[in-house]
């Protein structure tokens, strides 16, 4: 396994990080045990969860994902594993999470509520990487670094990241640190795909300027890629095949922006170039994703370990640079298809 540093810590990591936001939901508790075990006999040694999850996320259910996720952990020497979750970020933002009655905020509070939580229901008594889910506009960011630089000082937590930023408030989170002593971000997770090339415009600097590492999720944006939904398809045991029956206009929108007439064209082009490189789109979508310099580690999903395959099949795949000129020509004729 070509094992890679997640920033500038000593977080070394598989280049694939096993997601597990559906154990709970699409995955029951035995199939995810068979999902981490797949994983962990392949080299996997990175994984990623969340307080919030599983997704959908709900009030019943926030929290079963950790908790399932923990008891297997239990099988596994804990020093053999990198361990990765997250705080929910603002209640004020873009989504209100079903936990702490829809208050939550990146203060000291919710932050510390959010540590212990996670550290009992994953039955460890460290994090490896500990993030925020999504950030927080109100509450100043001085009083968001300092509660997490206190959980590295107090051994609950190695180091921190972030996800769902902009380059602004990746740059001045760690300007901030650096300014106070702090631990900083080594890392951000943000959405980075074949359909989803934003992180180039603004972030990818950032990250190569300043040693933070990527760690792409939907690198086969959501199931798209894998072309299961072209011709119309929308089947019914598929991510967006469920919310575009929810009433949640949030997942109704989320389905509507993974799977659009621009998404589904690029798509096909894509499939095209899987086909003429004899492999297949789902590893040609992971191994593009997990290309690029700044990149750690490409976190997965999977509904059931017969979809593992085709991804764990990137760790082997060098993408030429023809393939990738021809990636490059399908986002020129279909310019950021997710919007």
């Amino acid at each position: 396994m070509d094992f890679r540093y997640i920033g500038d810590s000593g977080l070394r990591v598989s280049p694939i990080c096993m997601g597990t936001m559906g154990f709970g939901t699409w995955s029951d508790k035995k199939e995810s045990f068979r999902i981490c075990e797949a994983a962990y006999d392949r080299g996997i040694n990175f994984f990623d969860t969340a307080e919030v999850y599983p997704v959908p996320p709900s009030e019943e259910l926030a929290g079963t994902t950790e908790e399932i996720f923990g008891e297997w952990i239990k099988t596994k020497p804990r020093d053999s594993l990198i361990i990765a979750t997250k705080v929910a970020g603002a209640s004020s933002g873009w989504f209100v999470p079903p936990i702490r009655h829809g208050l939550t905020a990146l203060d000291r509070h919710h932050i510390d509520a959010a540590v212990e939580g996670s550290l009992r229901r994953l039955g460890i008594d460290y994090i490896d990487l500990y993030q925020i889910h999504w950030p927080d506009t109100v509450v100043p960011i001085e009083e968001t670094m300092e509660a997490l630089d206190r959980l590295v000082q107090s051994g609950k937590v190695r180091y921190l990241g972030t996800s769902n930023e902009n380059a602004h408030g990746l740059t001045k989170s760690n300007i901030v640190a650096a300014y106070e002593g702090f631990a900083r971000f080594e890392s951000i997770q943000n959405n980075f795909s074949l359909l989803n090339r934003r992180f180039f415009d603004e972030l990818a600097n950032v990250c190569r300027q300043e040693s933070v590492s990527l760690l792409p999720y939907s690198p086969i944006g959501g199931g798209v890629l894998s072309g299961k939904y072209q011709g119309g398809q929308m089947p019914a045991k598929s991510r967006f095949g469920e919310y575009i029956n929810e009433p949640n206009p949030r997942q109704q929108a989320m389905a509507a922006r993974f799977v659009n007439a621009k998404t589904l064209a690029s798509t096909d082009k894509y499939l095209e170039i899987a086909k003429a490189a004899d492999i297949s789109p789902v590893t040609l979508a992971t191994a593009w994703s997990m290309h690029w310099e700044f990149v750690a580690s490409t976190i997965i999903g999977a509904r059931n370990v017969d979809q593992l395959n085709e991804v764990f099949a990137a760790l082997d795949v060098s993408l030429s640079d023809e393939i990738l000129i021809e990636c490059d020509e399908v986002h020129q004729q279909y310019m950021y298809p997710m919007g």
